[in-house]
């Protein structure tokens, strides 16, 4: 297969948790294949998994179009999709999960979305689970909604379908990969959610701890700080640095105030010290803001957030005494 003969490549990054791969590519590529254009599927090993790495090879020896690759060891999804990304050679990119979440026809309509957005994110549509499955969900998706200002319904989903240039606007690390659709949104890319069938194997044994719930509420505060505050973090921290300082100064003058008009001694006071402890906390915090807005300006030409929706020329005239043609752009901004 040469390699200009790939249009989709679709990425499945393989961590602990993952369905029999056999099963999980014949469906994946039942799907692709309705789609009638070249494609490759990108299996990505975060870690050891020699079970898995043999069946894919049986199948990659049976001719199938799949290319295998295995990190040293385990470093999260969100890399495992950027090493898959790096090694696409199609200009429709696929990110599908390695167990069962979306019926393979889902994967078409993800890609016909593609016509006239940069990103689609699969929405499982009936959604099953019970009562409280349905609560943890909307608790989610709400946060995510008050934190950073983007609705979306199933984050959860790895089933994505996005075009080349944003892959290659957006670094993922950590866990961001759940608010993939929330920072392409946030760089200017058009996002859509689309509502797809959820597999009947979609189906999640085990339970989440109460770290992992930890997790994703700090991920989320991570979104908020990259989405709202990246280039303008003493709007972050300033705030909450003037708030302290603010009630360590009041709480200062009242006891100073007390100490001066009603002789009430100041020592072993624990007002005292909580008013101080607040009001240099609040002056520290409010100088790492400082710091980084410095940073920030330093670096500010480096940073690109929008992107160039088209540019429109105009034509030039044939006149001797005609101006020189001027250029207009839209641009999007991020």
């Amino acid at each position: 297969m040469s390699a200009f003969s790939v249009e989709i490549s679709a990425v499945v990054p393989v961590g602990m948790r993952h369905a029999d791969v056999g099963e999980l590519f014949r469906d994946y590529k039942a799907g692709l294949e309705q789609l009638g254009r070249p494609y490759e599927i990108i299996f990505v090993l975060d870690g050891a998994h020699p079970q898995v790495a043999s069946a894919l090879e049986q199948l990659r020896l049976q001719g199938e179009r799949i290319v295998i690759v295995t990190l040293t060891k385990s470093f999260g999804e969100a890399t495992a999709l950027m090493a898959g990304f790096e090694r696409a050679r199609g200009a429709t990119l696929l990110t599908l999960p390695a167990y069962f979440q979306i019926e393979s026809g889902g994967i078409a309509q993800l890609v016909q979305a593609l016509a006239t957005s940069d990103v689609a994110i699969a929405c499982r549509w009936p959604r099953a689970g019970g009562p409280f499955e349905s609560l943890r969900r909307t608790v989610f998706h709400r946060a995510v909604r008050l934190m950073t200002g983007f609705a979306f319904n199933d984050l959860g989903c790895g089933a994505r379908a996005l075009k080349r240039r944003v892959v290659d606007e957006i670094f993922l690390y950590g866990d961001q990969h759940r608010f993939m659709a929330v920072l392409a949104h946030r760089q200017g890319f058009r996002v859509t959610e689309v509502r797809v069938a959820q597999s009947p194997k979609d189906r999640f044994e085990g339970r989440y701890r109460v770290r992992e719930y930890a997790h994703r509420a700090l991920d989320i505060m991570t979104v908020l700080f990259l989405v709202r505050f990246t280039k303008k973090p003493l709007r972050f921290f300033g705030m909450i640095g003037l708030a302290l300082a603010g009630v360590g100064t009041l709480l200062l003058l009242a006891l100073l105030v007390a100490r001066i008009g009603f002789d009430h001694p100041l020592a072993d006071r624990p007002a005292l010290l909580l008013s101080s402890l607040l009001l240099v906390l609040g002056l520290q915090l409010f100088a790492l803001g400082l710091l980084g807005e410095l940073i920030i300006f330093t670096h500010a030409r480096d940073i690109k957030d929008y992107q160039v929706e088209s540019v429109i020329h105009f034509a030039e005239r044939t006149s001797e005494n005609s101006a020189p043609a001027a250029t207009r752009g839209q641009i999007a901004a991020g």
